[in-house]
C-alpha cells in the first residue's frame, strides 16, 4: 500500500472523483487502483478558493515501480496499527481496579479486558440514561445532584460536551481509540477529517457500547459506587473501599488505576490525606463567549459561508496579554449552546456542549486566562481547588443564589459597565442568566488579560467583539488544579506501588483523545508489572 499526500481538490469537485485524481498523480490508469481509502482530509480556507487536502492510502498491482519513480508526496503506507499487549488466558487472582468511567478510565480499562485481565471499574456518578435523567433535572429544576451529573458518570465530562477529538499528542494510541470509537458506533469519517468529533448526541450511544463491550469481555462496571478510602501497607496499594448507597464493601487488589477527571475534589482531598503524593498546578479561568453561528461562518468561509459542504465555521484564537498572561479560546462549540456543569451545591460551572450535527443558532467557546499557583489563596497543594470553589460560589450568588449565571454583553465588558438589556445574541444557559458586571467577579488582572484577548481576537476575526455577543460565566473546569505525580517509566505513583494516576484529574491530560491515550499508557504500565 502506498500513501499519497497532498491531493487538493475544489470545494465543489465530489470526493467521488479522488481516483481520477489518484490516477492523474501516479500517471496510472484508474483501474490499476485495487482499493483507496481516505487517512486525512482537511480544510484549507486560507485563500478565497478553498480546498480539501486529502491524504489518502492505496492499493496497486504495480507498487515497487511507482515507488521507484519517487513521485513527490508519493511515499509507503506506514504501519500505524496498534500492538496490543500479550493476552492472559485466565485473570490474576486479585483483578486490577479501575476508579472512574470517563476517557482514561474507559480505555484503561477496555485494554485491560481485551487483555484478559477482567477488570473492575467504580464509577461515582450513574450510566447515561441515569444522568440525562439527572441533567435534565438540574436545568428545569435547579436541583442538582452532586453524584450524577455534567463532571461524573459514564463518559466523565466529554459526554456532554461537543466531544471534540482532536490532539496535539502525537502518539499512535490515537489511532487505536478513533478506531474503537468507530467500532462502537462512531461515524467512520472521524477517521480522517481535519477537526474530528462526534457530538453529545451520538457519543451517549458510543460510551454505551464500549462499556457492554468491556463487561462481555469479563469487566465489571459498578455505576454509583465512589470510592472512599484506599488500603494501603507499606507504600503499596492493597484495596480500595468504596461506596454504594452508603453501604461500604472492601475490594483487594495490588493495582489501581486512577482515572477520575478535573472534577473529583474529595477524592483529591483523600488523596491528600493519605498521604500520596500531589501538588498544585497552573490551570485557567475565564467565561463563556456567544456569537450569532451565521457570523463565525462569514468571517471564516466568507461568500461560501453556506457552502453545504462547509458546515459550521470553529476558530481556535491564542494571545499573549501585556501583564504576561496567555488568553486564548478553549473548546469551541459550534452551532452549539453554554450548560450549566456544576458538580457541587451553591456553585455555577459553564461548559459547552454541541450535537453532531451542530445546527444551534450559537457559536460558544470559553475565553480562558491562565492563572498560574502564585494567584492561589496559599502554598496547600489544594489551593487551586480554593480558587475555583471561590470563583464558582461568587459566579452563584451573582447569578442569583439558583444557579442562575452571571452574563453580560461583550460590549459592556469591554467598556467596563453593567448590562441591563439582552442585544441580538441569546443566552443559550438551560437554567437562566442574570445580567451582571462580570469585572466584580474576576481579580484584576484575568479582566485586563480578557478585555486585551477579545480585543486581539476581533484584530483577527473582525466582528469577534460586537457589543451584542455575550459572556457567560464562569468557565472553570478547563483543566486538573492538581497533579498526582507519577514515574515517568512506569506511569506509578511516585510513592505508592501499584498505583496508577490517569488522565485529566491526575494533571497529565486535557481532552478526549488526550485522556484515552494516558488511559492506555497506564494499562500497558499494568500489564507489564503484571
Amino acid at each position: 500500500m502506498i500513501r499519497i499526500s497532498q491531493l487538493k481538490m475544489g470545494i465543489d469537485e465530489p470526493v467521488e472523483e479522488l481516483p481520477a485524481l489518484i490516477a492523474k498523480k501516479l500517471k496510472i490508469k484508474e483501474t490499476d487502483i485495487k482499493d483507496y481509502k481516505i487517512f486525512k482530509e482537511s480544510l484549507d480556507a486560507r485563500k478565497k478558493n478553498i480546498t480539501f487536502v486529502y491524504t489518502v492510502d492505496v492499493t496497486l498491482a504495480n507498487e515497487k515501480t511507482i515507488l521507484s519513480k519517487k513521485i513527490p508526496n508519493v511515499s509507503i503506507t506506514p504501519n500505524l496499527k496498534y500492538k496490543m499487549p500479550p493476552k492472559r488466558t485466565s485473570p490474576p487472582n486479585k483483578r486490577p481496579i479501575v476508579i472512574g468511567f470517563g476517557p482514561a478510565g474507559m480505555f484503561a480499562a477496555l485494554l485491560l479486558a481485551q487483555s484478559g485481565y477482567q477488570p473492575i471499574v467504580f464509577e461515582r456518578g450513574g450510566t447515561v440514561d441515569e444522568r440525562i435523567s439527572d441533567i435534565n433535572h438540574f436545568w428545569k429544576n435547579g436541583i442538582l445532584n452532586p453524584e450524577s451529573n455534567i463532571q461524573f458518570g459514564e463518559g466523565g465530562a466529554g459526554t456532554f460536551s461537543d466531544g471534540k477529538l482532536t490532539t496535539r499528542v502525537k502518539d499512535l494510541r490515537g489511532r487505536k481509540v478513533l478506531e474503537e470509537l468507530v467500532d462502537a458506533g462512531a461515524p467512520k469519517e472521524i477517521l480522517y477529517v481535519g477537526n474530528p468529533h462526534i457530538g453529545t448526541d451520538l457519543l451517549r450511544d458510543v460510551v454505551i457500547n464500549i462499556r457492554e463491550k468491556i463487561i462481555d469481555l469479563g469487566g465489571e462496571i459498578h455505576f454509583n459506587t465512589r470510592v472512599d478510602r484506599f488500603i494501603i501497607k507499606d507504600g503499596q496499594i492493597r484495596g480500595v473501599v468504596t461506596n454504594h448507597n452508603g453501604e461500604n464493601q472492601t475490594f483487594e487488589s495490588d493495582h489501581v488505576i486512577l482515572a477520575i477527571g478535573h472534577s473529583a475534589r474529595d477524592t483529591f482531598e483523600m488523596i491528600y490525606k493519605h498521604k500520596i503524593d500531589i501538588v498544585a498546578k497552573p490551570f485557567a479561568v475565564g467565561a463563556r463567549i456567544e456569537h450569532p453561528q451565521v457570523l463565525i461562518n462569514q468571517l471564516q468561509y466568507k461568500e461560501l459561508a453556506n457552502h453545504p459542504r462547509l458546515g459550521s465555521a470553529e476558530y481556535r484564537l491564542t494571545h499573549q496579554a501585556s501583564n504576561g498572561r496567555g488568553v486564548y479560546t478553549f473548546c469551541m462549540c459550534p452551532g452549539g449552546f453554554v450548560v450549566p456543569a456544576s458538580s457541587e451545591a451553591g456553585m455555577v460551572v459553564t461548559n459547552g456542549m454541541s450535537e453532531h450535527a451542530r445546527r444551534e443558532r450559537n457559536a460558544n467557546s470559553a475565553i480562558l486566562v491562565q492563572v498560574q499557583t502564585e494567584d492561589f489563596p496559599s502554598d496547600h497543594p489544594l489551593a487551586g481547588i480554593e480558587f475555583q470553589r471561590e470563583l464558582e460560589a461568587h459566579a452563584f450568588t451573582m447569578g442569583g443564589s439558583d444557579y442562575k449565571a452571571p452574563a453580560q454583553l461583550v460590549g459592556d465588558f469591554l467598556a467596563n459597565r453593567p448590562s441591563v438589556a439582552i442585544g441580538k445574541t441569546q443566552p443559550t444557559y438551560a437554567i437562566g442568566v442574570k445580567l451582571t458586571n462580570l469585572h466584580a467577579l474576576f481579580p484584576k488582572e484575568i479582566n485586563d488579560a480578557m478585555i486585551e484577548g477579545i480585543s486581539a481576537f476581533d484584530q483577527k476575526l473582525p466582528g469577534f467583539a460586537m457589543n451584542d455577543a455575550i459572556l457567560t460565566a464562569v468557565e472553570s473546569r478547563s483543566s486538573s488544579p492538581v497533579r498526582i505525580t507519577r514515574d515517568a517509566q512506569t506511569f506509578q505513583s511516585t510513592n505508592l506501588k501499584g498505583f496508577y494516576p490517569a488522565g485529566e484529574g491526575a494533571g497529565f491530560a486535557g481532552g478526549i483523545i488526550s485522556s484515552a491515550i494516558d488511559g492506555l499508557r497506564c494499562a500497558e504500565s499494568l500489564i507489564e508489572r503484571l
